[in-house]
């Protein structure tokens, strides 16, 4: 029986980790550290690291994070963000990172994926799609987290990546990121059913049957979340008090056990342990 993976998904500004909706109005939620060792010690399959302004400034910033995030945390990690040549690859792999994940240097320069597998593994390359739906149905693929519009259509390229030698698709809806509104199943199932190589969905968990849904009619190899595990540990170190030195944190006062925050309204809130019984039940298999 196939074990799907429950990958949390950690976005990255200089030092802080960050949240918005659609990929825009980032917000801090604090220290990465400490949500990407929870979610291990919660039971997380994976971890994606995506360095979100890596590709305003040409190079990924994550370097000593996952240095130090790989002498605490023994599962797989991959990390997107500003990688663009064979030597960045080389980089991150050298830092600790088992995979990459690569959107707007692939989407520019698609050999760069077929060089890459060759030198180190399709099972190291992740291509990274940012899809957004257009008014006919149709989905285009984004580039720089979803700012630029690429022109390029999601289907073909999906098919053309995996064809080049990517070992897997992460496939984000930019229309559903951190909406809590489910995943974009229609998209996933596309995607799913024109490649023969995993594809993890991304973008739009709210609560546990949005990730059974993404399984079920999506057919999703492993299912990838942010705003869903972020604020649920984020009530967590707030009520520890581990934001006496972040300075204004007003914003984050609204997290309690008593009350929604911000932006979560259509957001249920639970940890990796929890979802993983939950899928379970729904004879769903994952690793417990």
């Amino acid at each position: 029986m196939r074990t799907f993976r429950i990958i949390p998904r950690l976005e990255i500004k200089g030092p802080n980790l960050v949240k918005g909706v659609h990929l825009e109005g980032l917000r801090v939620l604090g220290k990465p550290e400490e949500f990407a060792y929870r979610y291990y010690q919660d039971g997380a399959d994976e971890l994606i690291y995506m360095d979100v302004v890596a590709s305003l400034y040409g190079r990924n910033s994550l370097l000593d994070f996952v240095s130090r995030t790989a002498e605490k945390i023994f599962i797989p990690m991959t990390v997107g963000g500003g990688i663009r040549t064979i030597e960045d690859i080389k980089s991150v792999l050298r830092a600790g990172a088992d995979k990459v994940a690569i959107n707007t240097a692939a989407i520019n320069n698609p050999g760069l994926i077929s060089e890459a597998a060759e030198v180190f593994g399709s099972q190291c390359i992740v291509i990274s799609i940012e899809a957004k739906r257009k008014p006919d149905g149709r989905y285009e693929a984004y580039t720089d987290n979803g700012r630029e519009r690429t022109g390029v259509d999601v289907y073909e390229w999906a098919k053309k990546a995996a064809g080049l030698g990517a070992g897997e698709l992460l496939v984000t809806s930019i229309d559903r990121e951190g909406t809590g509104k489910g995943f974009d199943t229609e998209l996933i199932r596309e995607v799913s059913t024109s490649v023969a190589i995993p594809v993890i969905a991304c973008g739009g968990a709210g609560s546990k049957g949005h990730f059974a849904d993404a399984v079920k009619d999506g057919r999703a190899d492993a299912l990838c979340a942010s705003s869903v595990f972020h604020y649920n540990r984020l009530r967590d170190i707030l009520e520890e008090d581990k934001f006496k030195e972040e300075g204004n944190i007003e914003y984050l006062k609204k997290f309690s056990r008593t009350k929604q925050p911000f932006e979560v309204t259509k957001h249920d809130l639970f940890n990796i342990k929890a979802l993983k019984q939950y899928l379970s039940g729904e004879s769903i298999a994952c690793r417990l």
